[in-house]
């Protein structure tokens, strides 16, 4: 009896995927400075201090996250999906408070970009699937 040990297998990345992770990508980068505007200034609407630091966090974890989901990591596409649907999350307050109507219109730009981005990334080859009887 031989024993032989089991190579990881990376499997390819289709296009639509490469095409989720650049906007994966993109969008995490832009978040990654959002610690630099500071929070809103007394008696205007806008995001905490603490958010904006959470979404420069979970911005610089995105981009590290897809840059090793590239190269073929199932648990950093994971992480990368998830670092940007909860920053997408972080947006949702802006629909029930008093802002201009373009901020309003910018997040739910963003709500769609993120349902388009996890979907991508997510779409692999279609194959046909062995039957085993």
């Amino acid at each position: 009896m031989t024993m032989t040990a089991a190579t990881p297998v990376r499997s390819r990345i289709s296009t639509k995927q490469k095409v989720g992770l650049v906007l994966c990508f993109l969008n995490s980068l832009q978040s990654v400075p959002s610690f630099l505007v500071g929070g809103p200034d007394p008696g205007q609407e806008g995001p905490p201090e603490a958010v904006l630091v959470l979404a420069s966090v979970l911005g610089v974890i995105g981009v590290i996250a897809t840059v090793l989901a590239w190269r073929g990591s199932g648990v950093a596409l994971r992480v990368a999906a998830g670092t940007i649907i909860v920053n997408t999350l972080t947006s949702l307050p802006a629909f029930f408070v008093d802002v201009p109507t373009w901020l309003k219109a910018v997040a739910a730009f963003g709500v769609v970009l993120c349902v388009v981005t996890v979907v991508l990334m997510f779409s692999g080859h279609r194959g046909t699937a062995p039957v085993t009887d």
